[in-house]
């Protein structure tokens, strides 16, 4: 065989998904750090399991449309580093496989090299050893070989063994991997995939059941009394394009779906639209939306607990009545806040800072850059700062910005929840966006942050031996302390973090740490640093025992 089609393509992306869906605990246990929290293996599968649910929704299979599933699909699930990245490989591929009918090894190993070329471009400072240098290897290899390929069965198993090859190298391109003994958790997430795809092209049989996946949480702070609801069906879909989608094209359907409803997200790139709002016409949103493509992942919800025969008695009436009060609408304010937030403490806090809209998640769950859209289109702001305060969320903030058309967003690459809450306070209105960003992003550098938590498994890192089950104080570049309780470990993360400039020492105790415990820290850190101010807050947080920052 030395082409494939479509529907080849298409069971060999699904069995490359599935392999990774059932691996995907092994791959998150290559972490370096042995946290109890999602990583890796689950951020590369929620990504990817985006993506599957827009092939497995296609009608009318071909490439065009299996490449704008995959990319569209894996854009917007994208979550933490590793599913970003995953997320431009897939969709640099797809730009270059859609215009064909069938593939051979010449076109694929081309679309493999625009992948790498995508996702090295989507990172600001790539770096070596991690997933891009196994993609890099793989796309390589594919170009070397591609010319004389007349066999895709012996290509295939010549691209993977490189792969391979290069993925075993990564301990040595990355010191850290070396010292903990494990390979790079990305690239051996992206071999996964490619050895279920090559599964399928061999004819094995697959199950390619999948499990559904979980969404961030996107919480207001201000919800809406639901007295209040003026419409009663909250309707997502997404328009796969037939035509170009122009700038008035945009500006029109957004003043039509006006008419029918608020709430309103119209997100587009080059193959789809993105719609979500709030009406009680989804059929005439619906309708409209057809004119420009065919529609898939058709969402609606109902917002009331009435029953639907008042609902749509009433329809037309508040759709009337709420174009009227569209008219009277309050223009948008000038500045709003996102924040990525875990726990009922962390999220009061920000809440009296005056943050829009909280997406849960954080260490435990990545959002999603859906997620970050969606978000963004609730917050009624003319800018937008987010703060991901998780540096694994960063680049799928970034990802969100770059398809954002309509409101100016900041992404403040804060890294822990301590440097978001310091950003928020470091904000001062009476500044312009460019000021607050640069000193927002200037204040958030002198935020030490320290993390308790507890080891699952052995391992050996920053030349400190640690157990199943040890306490590990993790720091903004790497291990402060390992022990055997909460306190000791608290206050030696605190030893390494403290210097001559410390002004003050916040601890944040979660949902496993008791406030009289957090209480007695604070009281023996007073004792310890009388020069500083020492204060204890609720953060509530999962897994996190507490959370210290010093600044």
């Amino acid at each position: 065989m030395n082409t494939i089609d479509a529907q080849m393509l298409a069971k060999m992306f699904l069995a490359g998904a599935k392999n990774l869906e059932v691996k995907k605990e092994w791959i998150n246990e290559l972490n370096v750090f042995p946290v109890p929290d999602g990583d890796t293996g689950t951020n590369m599968t929620l990504t990817i399991m985006s993506a599957v649910r827009e092939v497995n929704g296609l009608t009318d299979l071909n490439l065009e449309s299996l490449a704008k599933a995959i990319s569209s699909g894996s854009l917007r699930g994208a979550r933490g580093n590793s599913g970003v990245i995953l997320s431009q490989l897939l969709r640099g591929f797809t730009k270059g496989i859609r215009d064909y009918k069938e593939l051979d090894a010449v076109t694929l190993a081309r679309a493999i090299d625009k992948g790498v070329e995508t996702a090295y471009k989507a990172v600001m400072k790539p770096k070596e050893g991690t997933i891009l240098t196994v993609a890099r290897g793989v796309a390589d290899k594919a170009l070397e070989l591609a010319e004389e390929a007349d066999d895709l069965q012996v290509f295939f198993e010549d691209v993977l063994t490189e792969g391979k090859r290069v993925l075993e190298k990564t301990p040595d391109m990355l010191p850290v991997l070396k010292e903990a003994g494990v390979v790079d958790s990305g690239g051996q997430g992206l071999i996964v995939v490619l050895e279920g795809a090559f599964d399928a092209f061999m004819g094995k049989e697959i199950d390619l059941t999948f499990e559904a996946g979980d969404a961030a949480k996107v919480v207001k702070i201000s919800p809406q009394a639901e007295a209040d609801i003026k419409f009663g069906y909250c309707t997502e879909f997404i328009i796969v394009l037939n035509k170009e989608f122009t700038d008035d094209d945009e500006v029109d359907f957004k003043g039509y779906l006006s008419s029918l409803g608020d709430s309103i997200v119209c997100v587009a790139d080059d193959e789809i639209v993105k719609i979500h709002v709030h009406t009680n016409e989804p059929g005439l949103a619906i309708t409209r939306a057809l004119t420009y493509g065919s529609l898939s992942r058709i969402k609606i919800d109902n917002m009331r607990e009435e029953h639907q025969e008042r609902l749509f008695k009433d329809a037309q009436k508040m759709a009337a009545a709420q174009a009227e009060e569209d008219a009277k609408k309050t223009p948008a304010k000038e500045v709003g806040f996102i924040s990525v937030s875990i726990g009922d403490g962390f999220g009061e806090i920000f809440r009296d800072l005056g943050v829009d809209y909280l997406i849960e998640g954080g260490q435990t769950m990545n959002p999603s850059t859906e997620d970050m859209l969606n978000a963004i289109a609730k917050v009624n702001a003319e800018n937008i700062f987010i703060l991901p305060n998780n540096k694994n969320i960063i680049l799928a903030a970034n990802q969100a910005k770059s398809l954002t058309k309509d409101k100016n967003i900041i992404v403040i690459p804060t890294k822990t929840v301590p440097q978001g809450i310091t950003a928020v306070i470091n904000y001062v209105p009476e500044k312009s966006v460019e000021e607050n960003e640069s000193s927002m992003i200037e204040e958030i550098s002198r935020v030490k942050t320290g993390q308790i938590t507890y080891a699952v498994r052995d391992t050996h890192i920053d030349d400190k031996e640690i157990h199943q089950g040890d306490i590990m104080g993790i720091g903004d570049h790497g291990m402060l302390a390992v022990g055997q309780d909460v306190m000791s470990v608290a206050k030696e993360s605190v030893l390494a973090m403290v210097d001559d400039d410390t002004e003050l020492i916040s601890i944040y105790y979660g949902e496993d740490f008791s406030e009289e415990d957090a209480e007695e820290l604070g009281a023996q850190l007073e004792e310890l640093y009388d020069f500083c101010d020492i204060e204890v807050n609720c953060g509530g947080q999962p897994i996190y025992y507490c959370i210290i920052s010093v600044e």
